[in-house]
C-alpha cells in the first residue's frame, strides 16, 4: 500500500488490517489463531496510526513462556503493518502480567524479562510446538486418506508422496506446518516423515502414526477445554470465537484424559 491510500485510511480499515494481521498468530499449544480462540479482548486504533491489544487466556496460570510467546508474537506482527507507528501489547488478569507487559513494551527477549526463571528462549518453545503442529497435521490428511481408500493399508502410508494428497485445507495445513520446519512441499516428497524430513521405514509406520494420532488429539482435546475455560473465566468472550473447523479424521476426543493446559 502507497504512501497516500496510507495516509488516507480511515481508522475503521486499519483495525480490519490490524485483525487480519492477528490471525495469523497462533497459540502454541493448540495450533489455532488466536483470534479464533478469542483470545484477543480488545484493539484499539488511537490518533497517530498507534495501536492497542489487549489479550486474555483462560486462566491467570497459564504458563508465562506461552503468554510471552503469544504476546510478542501478536506485537511482531502489527508492528509489522506498513503505515502503524506504535504498537501496545497488553497480557490482562495474568498472574505475571505486570512483568510480561513490561517486557513487551521494553521489545525485550523472554529471557531477558524473566531471568533465571527462563528455562527456554521462545525460538525453542516455537520450534518444540511447530514440530507438534506438523505431526498432527500429517496424521490428519493420512488418516482421512485410510477413510476414503479402505483397501489402503496403514503400512502403505509409507509410500504417499504430497502429490497423491487431496485438495483441501487439511492438506494446505500440512503444507504451511512442513514450510515452517523447512521440509520440502515438492509433490514427491514423501507425506509421512519425521520433523527433519527423514522418511519412516515401513515396520515403524503403524508406531508412528499412533503417535501422531495421540499428539492430535491432546492438541483437539486442548482446544475444545481452553475454549471453555475462557467461556467460563469471560462469557463475552464467546461472540469472538469463531466455530472449529470440522475435523476430517473425526471429532475430537474429548473423552480422553487430558494434561493440564498451559498455554
Amino acid at each position: 500500500m502507497s504512501a497516500g491510500p496510507l495516509a488516507r485510511e480511515t481508522g475503521k480499515a486499519l483495525e480490519r488490517r490490524a485483525r487480519k494481521a492477528l490471525d495469523a498468530v497462533h497459540d502454541p499449544e493448540l495450533d489455532e489463531p488466536i483470534t479464533d480462540l478469542g483470545f484477543v479482548r480488545s484493539l484499539e486504533v488511537h490518533p497517530g496510526r498507534r495501536l492497542t491489544v489487549h489479550l486474555r487466556l483462560p486462566t491467570s496460570f497459564c504458563s508465562p513462556n506461552f503468554a510471552y510467546l503469544m504476546a510478542s508474537d501478536a506485537k511482531d506482527a502489527l508492528a509489522a503493518l506498513p503505515g502503524v507507528e506504535a504498537v501496545t501489547v497488553l497480557l490482562d488478569d495474568h498472574h505475571d502480567s505486570d512483568m510480561i507487559n513490561r517486557g513487551l513494551a521494553a521489545d525485550a527477549d523472554y529471557r531477558d524479562t524473566f531471568g533465571a526463571e527462563a528455562e527456554e528462549s521462545l525460538d525453542e518453545l516455537r520450534l518444540i510446538f511447530r514440530r507438534k503442529a506438523h505431526a498432527a497435521a500429517m496424521e490428519r490428511v493420512l488418516t482421512s486418506l485410510l477413510r476414503q481408500d479402505p483397501a489402503r493399508t496403514v503400512q502403505r502410508l509409507h509410500e504417499v508422496v504430497i502429490g497423491d494428497l487431496p485438495e483441501g485445507t487439511a492438506t494446505h495445513a500440512l503444507l504451511r506446518r512442513r514450510e515452517a520446519l523447512g521440509l520440502g512441499v515438492a509433490p514427491s516428497d514423501p507425506v509421512l516423515v519425521d520433523e527433519h524430513g527423514r522418511r519412516f521405514p515401513p515396520d515403524e509406520v503403524p508406531l508412528r502414526l499412533r503417535f501422531a494420532r495421540s499428539v492430535r488429539i491432546s492438541m483437539d482435546g486442548n482446544a475444545h477445554f481452553c475454549r471453555g475455560l475462557l467461556r467460563t473465566r469471560y462469557p463475552e468472550s464467546a461472540a469472538d470465537q469463531s466455530p472449529r473447523a470440522v475435523d476430517p479424521t473425526g471429532p475430537a476426543c474429548v473423552t480422553t484424559p487430558l494434561k493440564e493446559h498451559v498455554s
